[in-house]
């Protein structure tokens, strides 16, 4: 695919065959070490294979984003997480059978493997599945984790709509998908589990309350 092909496409006003088409490019330029903006149930995101070094060190440049900073990840299904993470811990997984797909992101010990720009300062990747179906299909479609870092500069306020991931980003992003606008108030939920008990590492869409209750059931 040539890195000079930018595409869009509404979610939910195409018909069937283009969308799929877009859908096929963007899965394309994974594939090629590109960056792809699409839709989450949150806000916009940035995608790149999570397995490439030279798709990260694109995406941190674009985002002018600093190394120490960890960027979270969408998977397709729960068992694509250990192809970043040493083990799911069965709270983890329950919080996974509850809240999953959907807004919530928990971070997992990394494997060696995995890139440490993916990895935070105690050791861990965040991952989700996504409820979203375009960032679903993508993220199955690779067959690996993709990135979900917002579709803005660091710094910036998430963006809501295409115009705005175009505006921050421009021409670096090789194919844009357009899923309208997204009108969630809050992002994923963060949270890790140190020593076996639930951390709240960032306040979001699903409530501390409700976690709680899905791992006292």
């Amino acid at each position: 695919m040539s890195r000079a092909a930018k595409c869009s496409a509404k979610d939910d006003t195409v018909d069937d065959t283009v969308r799929e088409s877009i859908l096929a490019q963007a899965l394309v330029a994974l594939r090629d070490e590109g960056l792809v903006v699409y839709p989450t149930e949150t806000f916009y995101a940035v995608g790149a294979d999570a397995c490439s070094e030279r798709a990260l060190s694109r995406l941190f440049a674009l985002k002018r984003r600093e190394g120490t900073k960890a960027v979270a990840l969408i998977m397709g299904e729960l068992d694509h997480a250990r192809q970043v993470a040493r083990e799911i811990p069965s709270a983890a997984r329950r919080l996974a059978d509850q809240f999953w797909p959907g807004p919530l992101t928990i971070v997992l010990p990394a494997l060696p493997s995995v890139s440490p720009l993916l990895v935070g300062p105690t050791g861990g990747v965040g991952v989700r599945v996504s409820s979203h179906p375009v960032a679903r299909a993508l993220a199955l479609g690779l067959g690996r984790p993709l990135t979900a870092t917002s579709a803005n500069l660091s710094g910036e306020a998430p963006a809501r709509t295409l115009a705005q991931a175009k505006a921050a980003l421009g021409l670096s992003v090789d194919v844009y998908v357009d899923g309208g606008h997204l009108s969630a108030e809050f992002p994923s939920t963060v949270v890790a589990f140190e020593q076996g008990a639930l951390t709240i590492l960032r306040r979001g869409a699903i409530s501390e309350e409700s976690l709680h209750a899905a791992l006292s059931d």
